[in-house]
């Protein structure tokens, strides 16, 4: 199992000093990778409660965000080796054809270091902000993802769908990385765990239990083997996000939860982490905010075998 930790570029952490500290600092301990969140906005009277929290609301901290690209492109010029992703980007909000030279410019800029997660959204505000529809979201996905893959993979490009038209056309840089860089989706639903069995290099699940995510991996797998594609080895891929210590206080490391308010589930989730002993990590109030994320990144590989049942050691 890789382990990879995330850039603060949310909040009042998310700062160049920040930044580039995490970024350089988890390299050089060994960590396989960084990644940025996208929050659009943080709409003052929500359409719909943030599925990430008990109560539904959203974090303050989310009033504040780096552009996760931009804030990829600033950690790959502090940095030599260490892989780049998003998690996630909303697909809902970008086109395909802009969004394809900007990935491959940050592949391109980094030397193939990116990977990139995508998400189809869940917040009204977000969608209206950006002219999205919610009821068309999975089926613009499904060509969105066919419409950057031609255009990382073919020379000229040519499409014409429902959603996307491109005239036949060079759109450069090519991707370093060949076919494209590894693509990453986060799915609950049927259909789009089929989506990443059939379009996507691995999965980005959040808030799923490990027996639970051991569970619907299995079930991606065996679509994958329904249809053209059979998942090897390199595609046998699953990102589960993480939360570790927090500044002024001692927490454990604990699974981000993706689903409506149920504390019964908290409950559980905290019996499992004793169980299973999950180390925790100190941070003193006193220490400035950068001093706190090195401590952070020190700390997380200790947790790396909280993963081992999956099955995707590496």
């Amino acid at each position: 199992m890789k382990i990879g930790i995330a850039i603060p570029n949310i909040g009042p952490v998310a700062t160049p000093e920040a930044v580039k500290t995490v970024a350089q600092q988890a390299e050089a301990l060994g960590y396989h990778s960084l990644w940025t969140v996208e929050r659009l906005l943080w709409p003052v009277n929500p359409k719909s409660p943030y599925p990430a929290t008990p109560d539904g609301s959203l974090p303050e901290q989310y009033k504040y965000c780096l552009d996760p690209l931009d804030t990829l492109t600033f950690a790959a010029a502090h940095t030599s080796t260490i892989k780049l992703g998003t998690s996630v980007l909303d697909i809902p909000y970008y086109n395909p054809v802009l969004l394809a030279r900007r990935l491959s410019t940050i592949d391109v800029l980094s030397k193939g270091r990116l990977r990139v997660g995508f998400g189809v959204g869940w917040s009204p505000d977000e969608m209206e902000a950006a002219g999205a529809d919610m009821k068309v979201r999975g089926a613009r996905a499904d060509e969105f993802l066919q419409v950057l893959k031609t255009i990382w993979t073919t020379d000229p490009a040519e499409h014409h769908g429902k959603f996307f038209s491109l005239p036949k056309s060079y759109v450069g840089p090519k991707p370093l990385q060949k076919p494209h860089p590894p693509i990453f989706l986060a799915a609950y639903t049927p259909p789009a765990m089929k989506r990443v069995a059939t379009m996507a290099d691995g999965w980005n699940p959040a808030g799923v239990p490990i027996d639970g995510m051991a569970q619907m991996f299995g079930a991606i797998r065996q679509m994958a083997k329904g249809g053209t594609r059979s998942l090897g080895a390199e595609d046998d891929r699953a990102r589960q996000p993480v939360h570790h210590g927090e500044a002024g206080g001692e927490r454990p490391i604990r699974v981000r939860r993706f689903a409506g308010p149920d504390p019964g589930r908290h409950r559980s989730l905290r019996e499992d982490r004793r169980r299973r002993g999950v180390p925790r990590s100190r941070i003193h109030a006193g220490w400035t905010v950068v001093e706190q994320l090195a401590e952070i990144v020190r700390g997380v590989p200790a947790s790396k075998d909280c993963g081992r049942d999956l099955g995707l050691e590496s």
